[in-house]
């Protein structure tokens, strides 16, 4: 009976205990007023492109940035992006073509990787920099122009993903900026 006592005390305290340790985390959402981010992105500029790849991301970036409000006229941070593309078959064939003996097109891949640094715009002080690369599959087909087609179609829907992570971690870096003081006036 003790035992069965002191384990029911035991469970209580460490409940207790538990309850104290998650009263003093501090989880917020990334996006919500109090945290400021959504400002925070809504002032990011961008790089101008260099390539196709680029400026789909870029585009879809400040789309994702500013909520479709065009790009910032000062902006705070910068973000310089180099995105390149490549597309391969999955398959090994002899055909150069890359269509099977039946006519069937054969499954594709098309890999576009986007390197990109955030800098604070008022000190130059880099605030992250990394790679990341989108992988889209395709069905490649007989014919040239269809080919071609295919594969700027899966350039693009990658692009568009990957200009999707690239906001997500500009938003986790920006949220760990601290707070610009206010200046009250009189």
């Amino acid at each position: 009976m003790s035992f069965d006592r002191s384990l029911r005390r035991f469970g209580f305290v460490s409940g207790l205990v538990v309850l104290a340790l998650l009263a003093g985390c501090q989880v917020r959402p990334l996006y919500s007023e109090a945290s400021g981010t959504g400002e925070r992105l809504a002032s990011v500029g961008f790089e101008q492109p260099h390539s196709r790849i680029d400026q789909v991301v870029r585009n879809h970036l400040v789309f994702l940035t500013s909520g479709g409000a065009g790009e910032s006229t000062r902006p705070a941070y910068e973000v310089k992006l180099k995105a390149k593309s490549s597309a391969s078959s999955i398959i090994d064939d002899e055909d150069d073509d890359n269509v099977s003996p039946t006519g069937v097109p054969l499954p594709g891949r098309v890999q576009v990787e986007g390197t990109y640094t955030i800098t604070r715009i008022s000190d130059g002080q880099i605030l992250k920099s990394a790679k990341r690369e989108v992988v889209s599959l395709i069905d490649v087909p007989g014919q040239g122009f269809a080919k071609l087609r295919a594969v700027r179609d899966a350039e693009n829907r990658a692009a568009r993903e990957l200009a999707e992570f690239i906001r997500a971690e500009i938003a986790i870096v920006l949220s760990r900026e601290p707070q610009p003081q206010t200046v009250w006036q009189k």
